[in-house]
């Protein structure tokens, strides 16, 4: 007899075409794709009041209702992992994320995140109870290097976020790509969704979320252009998505274009990160050097 799933709603209008069912709920519940096929063979899983086949293909304006067993949330516990912290005080703290951490728990990463490392280095953060995110404002994929700033309150919280909404944050990444980018100055406009062949990936989309990236050449190198790029909205994977889109992808970037003798990982790092300060309304502004790795990169090619 099949053990019982607790009974947790999950309710969602499909924005653009998404691929398989099975897929999709399990790409965002956090629930095994095994466990979500069982759960719509036993009925658990409506799409537009109807039940579905695991294999249905989802269309924009289809309507998902499901109950769905939560997968067990991992335990916030503080991690004493170094930190680079660039700035601190009783509102804010901007740290230098180094590559190969990951911002928060999430299936795969249970632990040993940043949130883990904060809460080792602000124990205050725990006030935020229930939340796998205490203090993120945004977010830095594991590989990318560099500036983030973590709010140590609510009210700091909601006045960064609200800046990240109205996009008056100002943000630089230092990126390497294949070749020679021209002209030297110039913007990506293209909308960005989920890939609809690979769904762990992003991908320029026609029915995408509007997307733009500026960028300005910093040095031609051999075979590789160094960028400043300043992403004028916040989705996912944008500047990786965008440059391979225009046949220029980061270096080191497994994912949207290859490996790299040259780097280890994505050569990705927040340079540059400004915003108005949540406790006084000033505007601040950090930068962060580029970090050993990507440094010996630039050499490498020639810089």
């Amino acid at each position: 007899m099949a053990a019982s799933v607790p009974n947790t709603e999950f309710s969602l209008t499909v924005e653009a075409p998404e691929g398989r069912l099975d897929r999709f709920l399990a790409d965002r519940s956090g629930v095994s794709r095994s466990q979500v096929q069982r759960l719509i063979e036993q009925g658990r899983v409506r799409v537009n009041g109807r039940a579905c086949k695991a294999n249905y293909l989802l269309e924009p304006g289809d309507r998902i209702e499901a109950h769905l067993a939560p997968a067990a949330p991992p335990s916030l516990e503080p991690q004493a992992i170094p930190l680079t912290v660039v700035y601190q005080d009783e509102d804010i703290l901007v740290i230098d994320k180094p590559a190969g951490l990951t911002v928060h728990p999430a299936p795969g990463h249970p632990d040993r995140t940043l949130v883990n490392a904060l809460l080792s280095l602000c124990p205050e953060l725990q006030a935020e109870e229930g939340s796998l995110r205490p203090g993120i404002v945004h977010r830095l994929d594991k590989d990318t290097s560099g500036l983030m700033v973590v709010a140590k309150h609510a009210a700091a919280h909601e006045a960064l976020s609200r800046q990240l909404q109205e996009r008056s944050v100002t943000k630089v990444y230092l990126a390497l790509v294949v070749g020679r980018l021209v002209p030297e100055r110039g913007a990506i406009e293209a909308p960005i969704g989920r890939d609809p062949r690979r769904r762990q990936r992003m991908a320029v989309v026609e029915r995408g979320r509007a997307a733009r990236t500026d960028y300005q050449v910093e040095a031609y190198l051999e075979g590789y252009t160094l960028l400043r790029v300043m992403p004028q909205t916040g989705r996912t994977h944008q500047i990786r998505v965008h440059l391979a889109a225009i046949g220029h992808p980061v270096v080191g970037d497994r994912v949207y274009g290859h490996a790299s003798a040259l780097c280890p990982r994505q050569f990705l790092h927040a340079h540059v990160l400004g915003f108005r300060h949540p406790g006084d309304g000033r505007y601040v502004e950090f930068t962060a050097a580029l970090p050993e790795d990507l440094q010996q990169a630039v050499e490498r090619a020639g810089g």
